[in-house]
């Protein structure tokens, strides 16, 4: 809650609202609640941004029933949630913007990322779908990509992970990235802005690689 407070005083310091809600996104009655309690302080929704997540690292011979089921409650379920609770306030106005983060992980599979990967595959099938459910009303739905990222609590994790699971870790894979460094958040961010902009209105059902040229399909 500490980082989305200083965010929302960001926000009220650059002289726009700001509301800060609690909710479990694998919970579908805590997602509808936090979305009506938006409505009520705002009136109206006009973006979406699904950008909770949870990375597990190991092989899926020893990815426990548990440790899937929480992934797949996170990185899904959570995406499903607050979609499902939205769209009928985006369609009453049709008008929206949902942007859904996946994973260039959701477009390859990777060893010791088994539950990750059909997570984030999951996303980008459920992107798909859903633009176009969409579109005929106004609503554009796309996915952010993301490739190796830093400075972010998840990376933290994987890092972590990846040491005890003896794989590299996100700077030890810095290398094989053609532009030459791993990304930053406000890499992922820039393209998070266009895509819930006008300039990107023609756009729906595409789920956009911010690799660093690591990944380009």
């Amino acid at each position: 809650m500490a980082e989305a407070e200083r965010t929302a005083s960001m926000v009220e310091q650059a002289g726009r609202r700001a509301a800060v809600l609690k909710a479990d996104v694998g919970d579908f009655d805590q997602a509808s609640a936090a979305v009506d309690a938006f409505l009520k302080v705002f009136g109206k929704i006009d973006v979406l941004a699904n950008n909770a997540g949870v990375i597990s690292v190991g092989l899926i011979e020893e990815t426990s029933v548990e440790e899937w089921r929480r992934v797949f409650r996170i990185n899904v379920d959570g995406v499903f949630n607050f979609c499902k609770a939205v769209v009928p306030h985006m369609r009453e106005r049709n008008a929206g913007k949902i942007v859904n983060t996946a994973s260039w992980f959701g477009k390859i599979g990777k060893s010791h990322y088994g539950a990750y990967c059909a997570s984030k595959f999951a996303i980008v099938g459920l992107t798909q779908s859903l633009a176009m459910e969409l579109a005929p009303v106004g609503i554009n739905v796309n996915a952010v990509c993301p490739g190796t990222i830093v400075e972010t609590g998840m990376r933290t994790i994987a890092d972590r992970q990846s040491i005890e699971q003896g794989i590299p870790t996100a700077k030890e894979r810095e290398a094989q990235i053609p532009i030459g460094r791993v990304g930053l958040p406000e890499d992922i961010s820039r393209i998070v802005a266009f895509l819930v902009s006008d300039e990107a209105a023609y756009m729906t059902g595409q789920s956009i690689n911010v690799t660093g040229g690591l990944w380009m399909h």
